[in-house]
């Protein structure tokens, strides 16, 4: 694509660089440069321009591009920074503008972040959904991954699976694939990535549906701090729409970080001995007076036999909060899962699948 370009930078010497790595790839013609963002809006209509490159170091930069979104709706328009800064770029997300770059002039990061953006789909925030269980072998996993594929086959937008229990994550098992990354390459590397560089640590498990593995080696859980894997998650939204995050069982500082931080928290327990319905009650108190006040949780029990309306109110007596929803034993789909064969063997037309699908329609519709 030839992108015929406006640059927009109050630093000469940088704007004058830009130039010069723009016009040596025959993929970017320079039109013209601007010192601020009032002359570029004012004076660039005469170039019908599809790309706009503005620095966002200033604010007063920052505040103008949603102008030059709405003024030029049939350019793309690229925020700038010195360094990556996820505030900035979740700023620059909201205003409808492609995304941003790292003042490194590196034109092939150009181009990958646009075709990422168009990869992604929609400019709106990611939704950022994560599961949790006090317990476990409570079913929370599979749930993670089966309204992964149920997403994306309904949407055929970005979803990324965060393996985020990181001694024992076994989502890779689920759809038998070995990552050639994990979530400790990540970790890593993070102060060094943007979005566009970031996504290739991501396994692809089919058409818009990806995954960022847990470590190889229980003991590199340590190399991980609750911090850095906000981190991790704040610019994996920058690369799929739909970010659905599997957490290490029971509380510790990396599941309390990451419910608080999501917007949508599954807290998932398996009826089996009696204690589940009572594990889950002071799972759902902490939840409510400690990590995220002000947020819905969204209780499930699997394995519920009786499957029934009556079964699911008595739940609900138990624990004293209404609860999601409820799933059958299916003993089935659960060895399809620990065999790898999720995708290929998947009974679609069972219960557990029908109210799978209807909690992703709630997912996508907002309602969860």
């Amino acid at each position: 694509m030839n992108y015929r370009t406006i640059i927009v930078d109050s630093n000469r010497r940088q704007s004058e660089a830009l130039a010069l790595a723009l016009r040596n790839s025959k993929d970017f013609e320079v039109l013209s440069s601007y010192a601020s963002p009032d002359s570029a809006l004012g004076q660039s209509t005469v170039y019908n321009p599809n790309l706009f490159l503005v620095d966002a170091d200033h604010p007063e930069f920052m505040e103008m591009i949603p102008a030059f979104v709405d003024l030029f709706p049939n350019a793309e328009v690229l925020a700038m920074t010195t360094l990556w800064n996820p505030d900035i770029a979740y700023e620059v997300q909201k205003t409808g503008a492609v995304g941003t770059i790292l003042k490194t002039y590196r034109t092939e990061e150009i181009d990958g972040t646009i075709k990422l953006a168009k990869k992604r789909g929609k400019p709106d925030p990611a939704r950022t959904i994560c599961f949790f269980s006090p317990k476990g072998r409570a079913g929370r996993t599979t749930l993670a991954a089966l309204l992964a594929l149920n997403i994306v086959e309904k949407t055929q937008e970005t979803v990324a699976l965060i393996d985020a229990d990181l001694q024992f994550g076994d989502l890779p098992i689920f759809f038998d694939i070995e990552p050639q990354h994990t979530i400790v390459d990540a970790v890593h590397d993070i102060k060094l990535l943007t979005p566009v560089t970031f996504f290739g640590y991501f396994h692809e498990i089919k058409k818009n549906l990806y995954i960022l593995s847990s470590p190889d080696r229980p003991e590199y859980a340590e190399l991980i701090d609750a911090e850095t894997l906000i981190e991790i998650i704040r610019m994996a939204g920058h690369c799929f729409r739909y970010l659905l995050i599997d957490l290490p069982t029971g509380f510790n500082p990396i599941s309390l970080a990451v419910s608080n931080f999501c917007e949508t928290n599954f807290v998932v327990s398996m009826i089996n001995t009696g204690m589940e319905t009572e594990h889950m009650r002071r799972s759902l108190d902490m939840f409510r007076e400690r990590s995220n006040a002000g947020k819905a949780n969204y209780p499930i029990f699997t394995r519920v036999n009786p499957c029934t309306i009556e079964e699911r109110f008595k739940l609900e007596m138990q624990i004293g909060y209404p609860l999601t929803d409820i799933f059958p034993n299916e003993y089935n789909l659960i060895s399809m899962a620990n065999s790898g064969r999720i995708m290929k063997d998947l009974p679609k037309d069972s219960t557990f699948m029908k109210k799978i699908d209807e909690l992703s329609n709630k997912i996508i519709s907002g309602e969860l």
